[in-house]
């Protein structure tokens, strides 16, 4: 970072050297620097180390360039009643169709909307229908899922109560048997 700033401190210094040789080597080059203009005077000021400054004067105008810069307006012409009559109808024929042009506009964009509307109060009632649906299926699965449950239950409690009916007779017996 610090040789960067070195270099370019040593070639400003080159750069201020070069410009002082060419001034003095081209001294009118110098003189005319601030160019020339018609209607301003720029006048160089005092040099400064930031930069430099120059005064802009403003040359007043001439008659000369009066008359270039005067634009001259074309006559009027007598406009008549029935100029004007045309005028106001066609400007009346511009309003109604441009009333005509926002109605139309504001019946489409009402159309839409209502279309809209029906679209999605449709979707609803898809949705809630198919909702309905699906809540009925999923009840009648659990209604008969419990049935078999339910059934097997039963199934296993009659298998019960047949084995104690035959483990009751078996004992029985044996009590008759060894009695």
């Amino acid at each position: 970072m610090a040789k960067t700033a070195i270099a370019y401190k040593e070639k400003m210094k080159e750069l201020s050297v070069l410009s002082l040789i060419c001034s003095c080597l081209y001294p009118e080059g110098r003189k005319n620097i601030m160019g020339d203009f018609q209607d301003m005077d720029i006048k160089p000021i005092n040099k400064r180390a930031s930069g430099q400054a120059f005064e802009v004067i403003l040359k007043p105008s001439s008659p000369v360039s009066d008359i270039t810069h005067c634009i001259t307006s074309a006559p009027k012409k007598d406009i008549s009643l029935e100029d004007i009559q045309k005028k106001l109808e066609a400007a009346e024929d511009r309003r109604r169709s441009q009333e005509a042009q926002i109605l139309q506009a504001l019946a489409e964009k009402r159309d839409h909307e209502r279309d809209v509307l029906l679209k999605a109060m449709e979707e609803n009632s898809n949705f809630s229908r198919m909702a309905e649906e699906k809540l009925q299926m999923k009840m009648e699965q659990t209604e008969e899922n419990r049935m078999a449950y339910l059934a097997a239950m039963m199934d296993r409690l009659q298998e019960k109560e047949k084995h104690a009916e035959e483990v009751r007779k078996n004992k029985e017996m044996r009590e008759l048997v060894t009695a």
